[in-house]
């Protein structure tokens, strides 16, 4: 795909690599984005059923390459830009990309996932992780918050309480931490394996369930229950439909 970021079909999967292995996948402006191309060009593969999202190297990702950001500063200036029509800057698009994928996103986590490299994981609808993973909302060593996403994600898979403590702390967790919060889903020897074979198991399931379960979750989360309940409606009906004009041919 690029220098810095890998992508290969496999069957009806598709494997997204951060291929910076020298700096621990420290992620760079030109780097955030790839990472929004390619999720947008996922988007037009109609035949990929899932996505596996993992680093290449030594860790998932270190964070920020701040040495290599500051070096041009109107980069990341035009960086902090949103645009109108979809609501994210190229730092917080980054993240929020997968989730715009109507497949599931699966990252495989091992070594360092500090900062950055965190908040895209999050934004992935599963998580599995090593072992040795490391998590950190390493923001506030620099003096900073969590600005792709992350303020959102993190709040919603873990709690408020404990994502406000991650943050301000910016303390390194271990995965057996991160797994019992919430953070990751599950820790397991092999990362990618354990993604693969939920991609098999969601294959197998209708490719417009499988989205609408994704939509569902997203557009109904911290909604009223009276919004929930439309969005279900919504979402729910043309499933319907569809399953009658299938039996009836």
């Amino acid at each position: 795909m690029t220098p810095n970021i890998a992508l290969r079909f496999v069957d009806d999967r598709a494997y997204v690599t951060l291929d910076r292995p020298d700096k621990h996948n420290g992620l760079t402006i030109e780097m955030l984005r790839d990472l929004i191309t390619t999720a947008h060009t996922l988007a037009d593969h109609k035949e990929v059923r899932a996505v596996i999202l993992s680093g290449n190297g030594p860790s998932f990702s270190s964070g920020l390459d701040i040495a290599g950001t500051s070096r041009d500063p109107l980069a990341v200036i035009r960086g902090f830009i949103p645009l109108p029509w979809r609501g994210t800057n190229t730092f917080q698009e980054a993240c929020w990309a997968w989730r715009r994928l109507s497949v599931p996103v699966i990252a495989a986590i091992h070594g360092h996932c500090y900062g950055g490299g965190l908040q895209i994981a999050l934004a992935a609808d599963v998580r599995f992780a090593s072992p040795d993973a490391e998590f950190s909302v390493m923001e506030a060593k620099y003096g900073l918050v969590p600005d792709m996403t992350g303020a959102a994600t993190l709040s919603r898979l873990i709690g408020v309480d404990k994502a406000l403590l991650l943050t301000m702390t910016a303390d390194i967790v271990d995965a057996a931490y991160a797994e019992r919060i919430g953070l990751v889903t599950e820790v397991t020897a092999d990362p990618v394996a354990a993604a693969e074979k939920l991609a098999d198991r969601i294959a197998i399931r209708s490719p417009h369930a499988v989205a609408g379960a994704k939509q569902l979750f997203d557009r109904s989360w911290h909604a009223s229950a009276r919004r929930t309940f439309a969005v279900e409606r919504a979402t729910q009906l043309p499933l319907i439909l569809r399953q009658a004009i299938s039996r009836s041919r």
